[in-house]
């Protein structure tokens, strides 16, 4: 799950690791704008959403909502201490610790929402009652995204699809540029499809997301919160002697 690259030949596992990662984080995104109308990963619309209410007049609103993302902010920098720092030390990196915290962020969203501690699902965000479930949400994507950002070298991402969609269209280049049968054709192809495949396990966690989150509302972070887990002892089974090689040579 966090030791290889889209370009490379991946076990059956992996790929499958990899698509529950994005579903994962498709799940998380559906519940947080069905809970409160805000999409969690989206660090874009909520800088839009703060230049809105800054034109209307509403400074505190606007100041409230900009400070959010410095959570998902927040989120790769602990991810990037437990992982890029390690590395850099010659340790092996600590996925199975960074996915714990994600783990953590999203069992006390899911908490926070049975107890009453947010507004009622599916209301109009309001920042004093919604701020920290919403720092929560954001954290957790922060720390998924950079732990597999710095695992596969930067090749593939999974808690929103704008870099995804970027690389995809970049790589759908060089395959092309490449000569029919070449070693960088082939793997052009491979790191394509896994980005074309993550799209499409993203928007699949989104729509049963969707589902479940309806039906449950804050009951329904229990199925992103058991993916999570899993991912968490998945990464602890990391070797640790092969990750820093693998990563040096990203």
């Amino acid at each position: 799950m966090f030791r290889h690259r889209a370009s490379e030949k991946l076990d059956l596992k992996t790929i499958i690791d990899w698509f529950l990662l994005a579903f994962l984080a498709g799940n998380v995104n559906a519940g947080g704008y069905l809970a409160c109308h805000r999409f969690v990963s989206h660090v874009t619309g909520f800088a839009t959403l703060a230049g809105v209410d800054a034109a209307v007049g509403s400074w505190g609103d606007a100041f409230g909502i900009l400070s959010v993302p410095l959570f998902f902010l927040l989120g790769v920098v602990v991810s990037a201490y437990h992982v890029e720092r390690r590395v850099s030390e010659g340790k092996a990196p600590a996925y199975g610790r960074v996915m714990s915290f994600v783990t953590l962020c999203l069992f006390l969203a899911g908490l926070g929402g049975v107890l009453g501690w947010w507004s009622d699902f599916g209301q109009t965000v309001e920042l004093s009652r919604d701020y920290f479930f919403l720092a929560l949400l954001c954290m957790a994507s922060g720390l998924q995204n950079a732990a597999l950002t710095s695992s596969s070298g930067a090749t593939l991402r999974t808690t929103h699809l704008t870099g995804t969609t970027t690389d995809l269209g970049i790589g759908l280049m060089r395959w092309a540029a490449h000569k029919a049968g070449s070693v960088g054709r082939e793997q052009e192809f491979r790191a394509n499809s896994l980005r074309m495949a993550t799209i499409v396990a993203f928007m699949f966690g989104s729509g049963v997301g969707a589902v479940l989150f309806i039906k449950y509302h804050y009951w329904g972070f229990s199925l992103p919160i058991l993916i999570a887990l899993y991912a968490t002892l998945t990464a602890a089974n990391v070797i640790p002697s092969e990750v820093p090689r693998l990563h040096r040579r990203h």
